[in-house]
């Protein structure tokens, strides 16, 4: 369940975000707030997604493991 909303993150961040930070002023990183904005949560998202892969307990080395004996 807490993958489930882990997974959830960038879409809320970019799709319900965005109306909410839709200026120019200030700049981030000579970037208007919107583009750094949307520039974060695509990083935060790959980052959140490898989180997910890593909590997740069917990518462990041994449900893998398991997987070849079983066949």
């Amino acid at each position: 369940m807490v993958l489930r909303l882990l997974a959830v993150l960038p879409f809320i961040g970019i799709l319900l975000g965005v109306p909410f930070v839709n200026r120019v002023e200030p700049l981030v990183l000579g970037m208007p707030l919107v583009l750094a904005w949307i520039v974060f949560w695509v990083v935060m998202s790959a980052a959140i997604m490898a989180l997910v892969y890593r909590l997740d307990p069917a990518n462990r080395a041994g449900a893998q493991f398991d997987e070849e004996v079983r066949s």
